[in-house]
C-alpha cells in the first residue's frame, strides 16, 4: 500500500511538472511576434529578403559580390545551434523558432514603410524587441555579422529563455555567444577571440587593454552594478563581456554559472549567483582583476587560472619549478614587504616555433624557439623578451586606482636578487602571450633563498 501511494505521488508530481513546463513554453511562444506580416510589408516595399530556417533578413543594401550579406541567414542558423547548446536546449524542440531582422542602409526608409516603429528607442548600431531586431549596416563584413548575431542572441534569449536579467548579463551573454570566426565559411564560436583578424572592429580586448593602461578597468562588483543606459559605451560592453566570459569558462565558476543559467533569467539572476554554494566575492573579484590584467587574444583559462592559496614564509632555501606552458604559478612561498631573496635560475624551455617562412634560408621545417631565463630578443611581449622568467606579487598597481590590484613584477630572469614590494606569495611565469602557452614546453628551475637583513654594525 505504501509503495502504491509513493508511485501515485511520483506520478502526480510528474504531471504537475509537465503542466508547469507547458505553461512556461506557451508563455514563451506567446511572447514571440508573428513575423509573416512583417515579411509581407518588406516584400511590398521591394526590400531584399534573405531567408533560412531561423531568420528572415530584410535589407535595403544593394547586392554586392563578396560582401557576405547573402550568407548571413545560413550563419545565423549555425549560430542558433551553438546558442541552444549553451543553454542545454535540443535544437529540434525549437525547430519552428524564427526571427525577423532588418539590416538598414537607410534608417528613414524602414521608418517610412512601418518596419521601424516610432516606439522603438533611438539606437546607434542595433536594437531588439523579442524575436524582431534591427541593425544599422556596417562597412566591415565581420562587424556586420557580429552585430547581427549579437541582436540575434537577444532575440533568442528574450523569447526562448524569457530573459529579463540585469544589464551586465543581458549584454554580456549577447557578446559572448555572438563572438565567432568563420572556418571555411562556417560559424565557429570563439567566446574569447583567438586572433585580432577574426573580429575586425570589435575592439573589446583593446578597450580592456586601454583601461588597464590607465588603471581604470572596472571591478567585477562595478560590472554587476552597470546601469542599462551605460551600454551605449564600449567600456560597458567590453566589461560585461569579460565578466560573462570569466564566469562561463573559468574552471572555478563554469559549473556554478551554468547551473544559475539553467534557472530563471530574471532580475534576481545576479543575486542567485552570489548566493551560490562556493561563491566567494573576494576571490571572484580577484580572478576578474587577474583576467583583465592579463587578457589578450586566445586567453586560455585552463592554463591561466590562478592558485590564490596562502604561501608559507620563506625561511630557508627552496627550489621552484616553473612550467613554461602555464600563466602565473603560485610558488607556495611568501615574503614580507622589504625582504630580499637571492635567485639562481637554470634550465631551458621551448617558446613556440618560428615558421619555416621566417627561419633562415634553406630551412624547410619550422624552428623550435628555445629560451633560458633571460628570454630571446627575437620577439618581445608587453615590453619584455619572449621567454624571460618573471617573478611577481599580487599588489596594488603603481599609478592605478587605490583599490586596483594586479601582478607587480619584482624580478626577472636576469636578476640575482629581488625585494618584495608587498606582503604575500611570490608568483612565477615565463613571459609569453596567454593565447600561445599551449605551444610551449619545458621548465625552468629557480633556487630561491632569503637574504638575511643587515643589522647596524654589520
Amino acid at each position: 500500500m505504501h509503495l502504491f501511494a509513493t508511485v501515485r505521488l511520483v506520478f502526480a508530481t510528474l504531471v504537475l511538472l509537465s503542466i508547469l513546463w507547458n505553461s512556461v513554453w506557451e508563455a514563451a511562444v506567446a511572447d514571440e511576434l508573428v513575423i509573416a506580416p512583417l515579411v509581407a510589408t518588406a516584400r511590398r516595399a521591394g526590400l531584399r529578403l534573405l531567408e533560412s530556417d531561423h531568420l528572415v533578413l530584410a535589407t535595403d543594401r544593394p547586392a554586392r559580390q563578396g560582401d557576405g550579406v547573402e550568407d548571413l541567414p545560413r550563419i545565423f542558423d549555425e549560430a542558433f545551434v551553438s546558442w541552444c547548446a549553451h543553454f542545454s536546449i535540443d535544437p529540434a524542440t525549437r525547430s519552428g523558432w524564427r526571427a525577423f531582422g532588418c539590416c538598414m542602409a537607410q534608417r528613414e526608409l524602414f521608418i517610412s514603410i512601418g518596419l521601424l516603429p516610432k516606439e522603438v528607442p533611438a539606437f546607434k548600431n542595433g536594437y531588439c524587441d523579442r524575436n524582431r531586431f534591427w541593425l544599422v549596416d556596417q562597412s566591415s563584413p565581420d562587424y556586420r555579422r557580429h552585430l547581427l548575431l549579437h541582436e540575434g542572441v537577444h532575440a533568442f534569449t528574450s523569447t526562448v529563455r524569457s530573459l529579463n536579467t540585469p544589464p551586465w548579463y543581458t549584454e554580456g551573454i549577447a557578446e559572448l555567444l555572438a563572438t565567432h570566426r568563420l572556418v571555411d565559411g562556417r560559424f565557429e564560436p570563439t567566446p574569447i577571440p583567438l586572433r585580432k583578424g577574426d573580429v575586425q572592429q570589435l575592439g573589446r580586448i583593446e578597450k580592456i587593454a586601454e583601461l588597464r593602461a590607465k588603471g581604470g578597468v572596472p571591478s567585477l562588483a562595478d560590472v554587476f552594478q552597470t546601469p542599462a543606459n551605460e551600454h551605449h559605451d564600449l567600456t560597458a560592453y567590453a566589461a560585461s563581456w569579460a565578466a560573462t566570459a570569466m564566469l562561463a569558462i573559468h574552471p572555478t565558476y563554469a559549473a556554478m554559472f551554468a547551473a544559475i543559467e539553467a534557472g530563471p533569467l530574471d532580475q534576481e539572476f545576479g543575486v542567485r549567483l552570489q548566493r551560490s554554494r562556493g561563491w566567494s566575492e573576494s576571490r571572484a573579484g580577484r580572478d576578474f582583476d587577474a583576467f583583465t590584467d592579463e587578457l589578450d587574444y586566445g586567453y586560455d583559462f585552463s592554463r591561466s587560472a590562478i592558485d590564490w592559496s596562502l604561501g608559507k614564509p620563506l625561511a630557508s632555501p627552496q627550489r621552484i619549478v616553473v612550467d613554461s606552458s602555464r600563466g602565473w604559478q603560485n610558488s607556495g612561498w611568501s615574503v614580507a614587504k622589504g625582504e630580499s631573496c637571492s635567485l639562481a635560475v637554470s634550465g631551458r624551455c621551448t617558446i613556440g616555433v618560428l615558421p619555416a617562412s621566417a627561419a633562415a634560408a634553406g630551412t624547410k621545417d619550422a624552428l623550435a624557439l628555445e629560451s633560458e631565463a633571460a628570454g630571446i630578443s627575437l620577439r618581445w611581449y608587453r615590453g619584455r623578451p619572449l621567454g624571460r622568467l618573471l617573478v611577481a606579487q599580487w599588489a596594488l598597481l603603481p599609478g592605478g586606482e587605490a583599490s586596483h590590484r594586479g601582478f607587480v613584477v619584482v624580478a626577472t630572469g636576469e636578476d640575482r636578487t629581488l625585494t618584495a614590494s608587498a606582503d604575500g606569495v611570490l608568483y612565477f611565469k615565463v613571459n609569453d602571450a596567454p593565447g600561445e602557452l599551449a605551444e610551449n614546453s619545458g621548465t625552468l628551475s629557480v633556487a630561491i633563498a632569503p637574504v638575511p637583513r643587515s643589522t647596524p654594525g654589520d
